[in-house]
């Protein structure tokens, strides 16, 4: 069984990596968080950045996730720079409602945005592998729903169903289809098949 630390001392998100490996891939979060500097032009580099400086500092296989909301119509604003935008403003239901706004005042029609969220697995300097995860979906007119965070309340991601849910108001379709649990799903298999092939 493939044991990491989490590039990141938050205890909520190896709690949440956990439950999406169902212990099949072991997560602890770091004693300490460091400092790293994001300054990649990709998720892929930002999440590399992130575990290889935690597998440096603790001498341990080390997972880092890099994730942020692409929007169409505002290429340039999000995407990497997705934690980072309108850095006036401190909550993220005061981002949401910026953002909101920006196509109200733009008149902008095309409300097509995707999440993306990257991890990387640095296992040691000769075994580092990438899994991307993505959700479709559209910015929704308001905020709604209050299980998620970030930018869920106003993310309507692409269904069946059509209704129209925010991805904050989908707790339980979130666990197994969203950015993250498709990346987490992605590293599963292909854990799951290398081991098979060894074992052969």
């Amino acid at each position: 069984m493939i044991s990491v630390i989490l590039a990141s001392s938050n205890a909520h998100k190896a709690l949440e990596f956990k439950e999406l490996f169902n212990e099949k891939i072991l997560v602890q979060p770091a004693k300490e968080g460091i400092e790293v500097l994001e300054n990649g032009s990709t998720y892929s580099e930002n999440a590399l950045l992130k575990a290889k400086a935690y597998f440096d500092k603790f001498k341990t296989p080390a997972l880092a996730d890099d994730s942020g909301l692409n929007v169409e119509a505002f290429p340039d604003i999000l995407g990497l720079h997705s934690a980072r935008f309108a850095p006036n403003l401190k909550t993220y239901q005061e981002k949401n409602l910026y953002l909101l706004e920006l196509f109200e005042k733009n008149k902008i029609q095309d409300r097509r945005a995707y999440f993306t969220c990257v991890l990387c697995f640095y296992l040691a300097p000769g075994e580092i592998f990438f899994f991307e995860g993505r959700v479709h979906g559209s910015i929704g007119i308001e905020l709604k729903g209050d299980a998620g965070f970030g930018y869920d309340p106003i993310f309507i991601p692409e269904r069946t169903e059509n209704d129209g849910k925010s991805l904050a108001e989908l707790p339980e379709w979130k666990k197994s289809f969203s950015h993250r649990a498709k990346a987490a799903q992605a590293a599963l298999q292909f854990f799951k098949e290398s081991v098979d092939k060894t074992n052969k």
